[in-house]
This record gives C-alpha cells, sequence and structure tokens, in this order.
C-alpha cells in the first residue's frame, strides 16, 4: 500500500485467510458538517479492505479493480476514533472476488457501516 497509494491515510493491520483488518484514522480533514465522519472516507477504508484481502489473496495484481461496491451507513461513527474495516472475501473465482466489509469506530461491538464490493481480476 505504501509503495502504489502513498496518498492513502488507510493502513493495513491484517492480512490472510481469505480476510483483512485495515484502518484509517480519523481527523477533522475526515469530517462532514455535523461532526460525522463523511461517507466518502467510509467507502475509502471498504474499498482498501477488499482490496488488501483480494492481493493477500491471489498476490500482486496491481490491475485488479473495482467493479461495484455498495454500502449500508448503519449508525452515526464516533468522530473521535479511527476507523477500523474488516473485510471476508466471500468469493474468490477466475476473473471476479465477492466481499463484504464491516467497518466500526475503534473501541466499538456495533458496526457503523456494512459494504459489499466486487472486484474484477485481469485474465
Amino acid at each position: 500500500m505504501t509503495t502504489e497509494f502513498p496518498q492513502s491515510r488507510v493502513t493495513v493491520e491484517a492480512v490472510g485467510s481469505k480476510a483483512s483488518v485495515v484502518r484509517r484514522d480519523v481527523g477533522v480533514d475526515a469530517l462532514r458538517p455535523g461532526g460525522t465522519v463523511s461517507g466518502p472516507v467510509m467507502m475509502e477504508v471498504a474499498d482498501v479492505a477488499l482490496y488488501v484481502a483480494i492481493l493477500g489473496e491471489v498476490g500482486i495484481v496491481p490491475l485488479a479493480v473495482t467493479t461495484s461496491l455498495n454500502i449500508n451507513f448503519l449508525r452515526k461513527p464516533v468522530a473521535s476514533q479511527a476507523l477500523i474495516g474488516r473485510c471476508e472475501l466471500l468469493k474468490v473465482g477466475r476473473s471476479l472476488v465477492i466481499g463484504e466489509v464491516s467497518i466500526y469506530s475503534e473501541g466499538t461491538e456495533e458496526p457503523v457501516a456494512h459494504a459489499v464490493g466486487t472486484y474484477a481480476l485481469p485474465r
């Protein structure tokens, strides 16, 4: 991630066994009016968690691309806490990979968002 996406603020905490855990610290740049974490920041966490889990499973495939990402915002994240994304891959095929990501405010047990995404792998 550091080499290919140095601009990303998402860091990898764990990867393996068709799963990943990523973290994104939240600062004022991630907040929207009303003091909550913006939707695009939560989508970034979901997308990176999927990407990391996929690369951990199939190897470094730089041309793997998101083909769909659907997110449900469940509750207001804690604006002063990092976001934690936990991904599980549901299907790893030859050309498509499908996974789901639960996003949490660090230190909380209930997810703040849930995403399902599909990546296309180059042939």
